[in-house]
């Protein structure tokens, strides 16, 4: 039923999205995240996100991996939400959401500071809904992930993610998280 209502929510959702805007709190970071999304690079992954922020999906969703000097990794809507009833911080980052995984996109575009890219697994035909921000460049990523988007305001926030642990960056106590994600035109 809840893939239904997001296929709808797809179907209705903005044709001209252009960004996302990220309310962030937590113990680290506190404000806004603007994010350009690029619809002519990454279209499939673009209509997914927006999809899933129009209908909610990424409200108080955590930063579940995030790695000094390297990236902060949230969006796993199935796991990730803090608010759900039975959260669990160690399950978060391993699920997406209810709708399909999408093929790659992949770009020449680099991977520099404040780029946003999608997580996927070892398949590259795997991105769902998680997705990262880039603390400094990562040109090693380069045509191996997907790029959706670069942050246009808020990189302050973004480099104010709680640190995650450990070579993984897997964040232990409370995380920070998105209180609320929009669709903007």
């Amino acid at each position: 039923m809840r893939k239904l209502a997001l296929a709808l929510t797809m179907l209705a959702s903005p044709a001209l999205a252009t960004g996302l805007q990220i309310e962030v709190a937590g113990e680290g970071a506190n404000g806004i995240i603007k994010i350009d999304l690029l619809e002519e690079v990454a279209p499939k992954h673009v209509a997914q996100i927006t999809t899933l922020a129009a209908a909610g999906e990424y409200d108080n969703v955590v930063f579940h991996r995030v790695i000094d000097g390297f990236m902060a990794q949230t969006g796993d809507v199935m796991f990730g939400d803090a608010e759900a009833e039975g959260f669990d911080m160690r399950m978060a980052g391993r699920g997406g959401s209810s709708l399909d995984n999408i093929e790659a996109e992949f770009s020449d575009i680099t991977f520099d500071k404040g780029v946003v890219g999608m997580a996927r697994s070892q398949n590259p035909d795997s991105a769902n809904s998680q997705f990262f921000i880039m603390f400094e460049p990562g040109p090693f990523l380069d045509g191996q992930y997907t790029v959706v988007g670069r942050v246009s305001e808020g990189q302050d926030v973004v480099d104010a993610i709680k640190l995650g642990e450990g070579r993984n960056g897997e964040v232990f106590g409370e995380p920070d998280r998105m209180v609320k994600v929009t669709v903007t035109e």
